[in-house]
């Protein structure tokens, strides 16, 4: 059976004029009054942000060069960062916790392209991720992970599948390398107590 004619014609969009409008209104806001401001005026920023329906805490720090490609899909908790060129394709929900930074260059990719069909349609994917969270310089999101509380994700790695809590993740794909242990922390830190877990030998004993 011979394959299937290729076609020149463009996939129809999946979302709607009202979508299509209020992005282009935010483009020129994201370009103008927010692209613009000072460093320092994070509430500003996620002011802007709230108005476009995003659910970000005045406390969250989004630096100016940013960029956010639908902000109704943002939540940001207390202390959550995105830093300057930061990606944030948030086709679908894309969630960062408490006190997590998110380094230059990184890009969150909320969705994928379903290959296999001959117009490849757009597929939104959530991507989550925890409290507590670095990741560093120039890392690639893959659309539908879920990273972990604590995780620390290495430079220019590249995150495909989940990713545990209280790990170091580094490589392409990113995999565990070691626990990640706060030293000056108490004992009921989460991370000595994700180390103590993990230092259990399996299987019972006695």
């Amino acid at each position: 059976m011979p394959p299937p004619t290729p076609t020149n014609s463009a996939p129809p969009s999946p979302h709607s004029t009202g979508h299509k409008l209020a992005r282009a209104l935010w483009g020129l806001v994201q370009a103008t009054l927010f692209r613009f401001s000072p460093r320092p005026l994070h509430p500003w920023r996620a002011m802007l942000l709230r108005l476009f329906g995003a659910k970000v805490s005045m406390k969250a720090r989004v630096y100016p060069r940013a960029r956010i490609w639908a902000p109704w899909n943002l939540t940001m908790h207390d202390l959550a960062t995105l830093a300057d060129d930061v990606d944030c394709y948030c086709v679908d929900r894309i969630t960062i916790g408490e006190r997590t930074t998110i380094s230059q260059y990184t890009y969150l990719c909320g969705a994928t392209h379903d290959f296999e069909q001959l117009r490849r349609p757009l597929v939104p994917k959530p991507i989550t991720i925890g409290a507590d969270v670095w990741i560093a310089a120039d890392v690639f999101v893959a659309p539908g992970v879920a990273i972990g509380d604590g995780c620390v994700v290495g430079a220019r790695s590249g995150v495909f599948k989940d990713l545990p809590r209280w790990m170091v993740c580094a490589g392409t794909p990113a995999t565990p390398v070691r626990p990640h242990v706060i030293h000056d922390a108490p004992d009921d830190h989460p991370s000595r107590q994700a180390e103590a877990s993990r230092a259990q030998p399996d299987g019972g004993g006695g």
